[in-house]
């Protein structure tokens, strides 16, 4: 991380387990060393056990992550920085619109296969990550499942997990496979309108569908971090964290330390 970046996450960082002096052991590695660790092992798509000697022993750096996630310090962390985005964009921090879409990762050994489905679309087993996002492209939420569950199904969850975290939200954008039953039951049950954008009939090829393509961009952002390519979590938990990790680094913190200018 550059200064500017550092500066921006170091009081997002949840309080350390020991400050004065009593209910565990003094942090004995820099944080700002753990967060790169994690930051490079989430862009580089390694192993744990394979972060170079530079960094902290990667127990220390996992035992972390591991902790940060089950307290859920990393959405935290993202919705922060999310919000600070949108302001910096010149919108309001709470969104009135939001795009919904999925995207099928094969999966590795390490992947539990009670977490893990086969998608007979896209001929491919692992997990598939059903994210929400504003119309910037910034996550507003993400939900993993196998890969055998129906888009229209694990919708429930997603556009659930929309409406508890922002009541601004009235708008959804979706694609041809959110059509049914889920239209109605968004509108009856969450007070949500989904506005299906379908490509057209007469269409070859690749097309940009107005309000999908923010979130196709999304995706692209994600996938720059390997260890998004491809799960290796053990648990979808952790898949969640990876996700929000690879938002953070690439399209929060950079974007903000960028437009902040230099410091002094």
């Amino acid at each position: 991380m550059t200064d500017p970046e550092w500066t921006l996450l170091e009081p997002l960082l949840p309080p350390p387990g020991n400050t004065t002096g009593k209910g565990g052991r003094p942090e004995k590695w820099s944080r700002r060393l753990v967060m790169d660790a994690i930051f490079y092992l989430v862009r580089g798509g390694i192993a744990w056990a394979q972060l170079p000697h530079d960094f902290p022993p990667a127990k220390t750096v996992y035992d972390i992550y591991q902790r940060w996630t089950k307290a859920g310090a990393w959405q935290r962390i993202h919705d922060c920085l999310r919000d600070r985005a949108r302001v910096r964009a010149g919108r309001k921090s709470q969104p009135t619109a939001a795009v919904i879409d999925s995207q099928t990762v094969r999966g590795a050994d390490t992947v539990a296969a009670a977490t893990a489905g086969y998608d007979a679309g896209k001929k491919i087993k692992g997990r598939k990550r059903h994210i929400a996002t504003d119309t910037l492209g910034l996550l507003l939420a993400v939900v993993v499942t196998p890969a055998s569950i129906q888009d229209r199904d694990a919708a429930h969850r997603l556009l659930a997990a929309v409406r508890t975290r922002f009541a601004t939200v009235s708008l959804v954008f979706a694609d041809g496979g959110y059509t049914g039953r889920l239209v109605v039951w968004a509108k009856t049950v969450l007070v949500l309108t989904i506005q299906i954008v379908k490509r057209s009939d007469a269409a070859t090829g690749f097309e940009v569908l107005p309000r999908r393509w923010v979130i196709e961009r999304s995706f692209g952002w994600l996938v720059k971090h390997r260890r998004c390519v491809r799960d290796y979590e053990t648990r979808p938990d952790h898949h969640e964290a990876v996700v929000y990790i690879a938002a953070i680094h690439h399209t929060l913190t950079r974007r903000l330390a960028r437009d902040s200018g230099p410091t002094t």
